[in-house]
């Protein structure tokens, strides 16, 4: 039976939860992924995961976040002081915000706290440090 290998083309129906049970993504019910296994466009523990598996084949794994969105870290989260920012901005709690660095690069932060005086943003991903469950099944190798 073939199985899946780095440079293949699959298709894959999943189902993301958090350890308690809790959905946070996923294709079953709906069209499968697809993606180009060692293109590294997801994370690398759902794609390692994917290696290996025969068509038709079902896994659950759980994937650190040292091989997800990596471990939580405090020195991303920054105080602004409210002044500073644009006023046309519509501030929110869990806010998903854009910031265009000098560099030209883009980075995501989310809005954690809002004061009078300050707003309070973490770069982290909103999935990072947590350990991630997927159920995978392996539906088609395309390639």
């Amino acid at each position: 039976m073939t199985q899946a290998k780095v440079g293949d083309t699959v298709r894959v129906h999943y189902r993301g939860t958090f350890t308690d049970g809790t959905v946070f993504d996923g294709t079953m019910g709906d069209e499968p992924f697809e993606l180009t296994l060692g293109d590294e466009k997801v994370i690398p523990g759902f794609e390692n995961a994917i290696v290996g598996m025969s068509v038709g084949e079902r896994k659950t794994v759980k994937v650190p976040p040292e091989e997800a969105y990596g471990k939580y870290d405090r020195n991303l989260i920054v105080d602004i002081d409210r002044s500073h920012m644009p006023e046309h901005l519509d501030l929110q709690l869990g806010k998903l915000l854009e910031f265009k660095a000098q560099d030209g690069s883009v980075a995501l932060v989310t809005v954690r706290d809002i004061t009078e005086t300050k707003v309070t943003l973490d770069g982290n991903h909103p999935l990072a440090g947590r350990d991630l469950i997927f159920e995978i099944e392996l539906v088609e190798i395309v390639s």
